[in-house]
């Protein structure tokens, strides 16, 4: 009997991957079949055909790997299911990219190369057909494993793989290179930071209290204007930047307008909510489902007005090199080359994303919707400091960085929580064990101003002789250490990150050179 069931799931985990390759290679095929309606055949016809399968395929690979990162948290901490959160993503990827995506695209990705030393149009075009290959198979082979990577840093290593092969390195920007690989430390770290303190803040101020609730009537209308604030910037600033020029200061002021606006409501809104709870964390936990299903629709609209162009960029520079003869640095975006974007980013969403988005929901570190909060205010905050610094930081290394951040915090709160409680019971070794476990009681239900006070007056009646040396409070830190992050998906995340750009440049040269055998007379 047990033999028969594990055939029956295996053919039907067979089953849903045939479904997911057949649908995924219908849409190449229609992409194929498409773009061959609108040439006229001839060597730049096939060019232009096997461009815009391949971008199609480098769309669903985004779609894949990096929406993750904007609705991963959301569903770990369950403030929404796994298919809402790909239809709000599918649907607020593809708006973005068709509403904001802008009429012109920049091919040469962070101007990472010199565009003046590709010597003709046909280098150009196979340097954009390998760099977007080189990209796309890299992103798949990584979604494949589970690791979350850059899409921009894939097709910026793919187009200085290709840059190189076609020209020689004397073509890179190396300043701009090493910027792009100081962002690897840059991202995460300040993402993590963020998001740990956000979490800090939240502790100390309401899940740390005595009263939860009055502390989250106080608190929580603070944060969600926060978050507005944060948010109504970041869109200015990163999803409308191609519809509508936002100086700095403009969006800030716009978000704050927002804010107090949001403020405003949610003040008489959360005092309604908490009536009637109970006094517990679970009770704050669901007052921030509502603000993270905005946040997870608002990332991924700015997620589709920027990142669709990884997709299409290459794809537009090709097609303009077609169209006008010569290399190009920007080029126009046809409403069928972002379609093909749009709707390949849904699609590989909708087919490959759950493993991603489990990966950053789940898989690394416990996700509440405190914590999915945390994580969202650092990807939009973080953004808008790297942006007016000018360092180019990686959505996906911000959000990774924010989840690692909150569950080293939470390691870091419980370890030492943990030492307190043992310290308490070493002091009261030699008392009535009820005495100690009634102490304990008070302790774990005071507030944290309060637990200070009791620690503190610990010591002051601990005399020199009962205060732990130095070297025992080194032991006990050991015993009590306490791991909630897996520290397995850590270094497997962070070697692909470190990998990415040199991967990606070395499949990009390969492909460059055999596309140039093959092109050659």
């Amino acid at each position: 009997m047990l033999r028969t069931e594990e055939v029956e799931s295996a053919a039907r985990l067979n089953r849903e991957e045939l479904f997911r390759f057949g649908t995924a290679l219908l849409f190449i095929v229609g992409i194929m079949i498409f773009t061959m309606g609108r040439t006229d055949g001839g060597v730049d016809g096939t060019l232009l055909v096997v461009a815009a399968m391949i971008g199609g395929y480098m769309a669903m690979n985004i779609g894949a790997n990096d929406v993750a990162n904007n609705v991963g948290p959301a569903v770990g901490s369950q403030a929404i299911t796994l298919t809402g959160a790909i239809f709000i993503a599918a649907f607020f990827e593809a708006g973005g990219a068709l509403i904001a995506g802008g009429d012109v695209v920049g091919t040469i990705k962070k101007g990472i190369i010199d565009p003046v030393l590709i010597g003709d149009r046909d280098t150009f075009i196979w340097l954009m057909i390998a760099a977007l290959l080189a990209a796309a198979v890299w992103l798949n082979f990584a979604t494949a494993i589970g690791a979350p990577v850059s899409t921009t840093h894939s097709i910026v290593g793919g187009v200085l793989g290709a840059g190189i092969a076609a020209s020689g390195w004397g073509i890179a920007d190396w300043t701009q290179v090493g910027m792009i690989a100081a962002s690897w430390v840059i991202s995460p770290v300040l993402g993590g930071l963020i998001a740990a303190g956000f979490l800090y803040l939240i502790k100390r101020s309401i899940t740390y209290q005595k009263d939860i609730l009055s502390a989250a009537n106080r608190m929580v209308p603070i944060l969600v204007a926060l978050m507005a604030w944060a948010f109504g910037t970041y869109l200015m600033l990163k999803g409308m930047t191609k519809l509508w020029k936002v100086p700095f200061p403009v969006a800030v002021l716009i978000g704050l307008g927002i804010a107090v606006a949001v403020f405003a409501v949610m003040r008489p809104l959360i005092r309604r909510s908490t009536a009637g709870l109970a006094n517990e964390k679970s009770s704050v936990n669901d007052l921030f489902t509502v603000p993270l299903i905005f946040a997870a629709a608002l990332l991924s609209f700015a997620h589709g007005a920027n990142d669709v162009a990884n997709a299409v960029g290459p794809l537009a520079g090709i097609n303009d090199a077609i169209l006008a003869g010569g290399v190009t640095e920007k080029a126009s975006i046809p409403l069928w080359v972002m379609a093909v974007g749009a709707i390949g980013i849904s699609l590989g969403l909708a087919l490959y994303g759950p493993k991603l988005i489990r990966t950053v929901g789940s898989e690394i570190t416990e996700l509440d919707k405190m914590r999915a909060y945390c994580i969202a205010m650092a990807a939009a905050i973080t953004v808008i400091i790297a942006s007016q610094l000018g360092l180019p930081v990686s959505s996906t290394h911000i959000a990774v960085g924010g989840v690692f951040g909150v569950g080293f915090l939470r390691e870091y709160i419980k370890a030492n929580y943990s030492q307190k409680l043992a310290e308490i019971r070493d002091h009261h070794k030699d008392s009535d064990p009820e005495e100690v476990e009634a102490f304990i009681a008070r302790f774990e239900a005071a507030d944290v101003m309060t637990k200070g006070e009791m620690l503190r007056e610990i010591k002051r009646q601990s005399s020199e002789d009962r205060i732990l040396a130095k070297r025992e409070r080194r032991a006990l830190g050991r015993v009590q250490r306490i791991e909630l992050v897996k520290r397995g998906l850590l270094v497997r995340i962070a070697a692909a990150w470190v990998i990415t750009v040199p991967l990606a440049g070395v499949l990009a040269a390969m492909f460059f050179f055999m596309i140039r055998g093959m092109m050659l007379p």
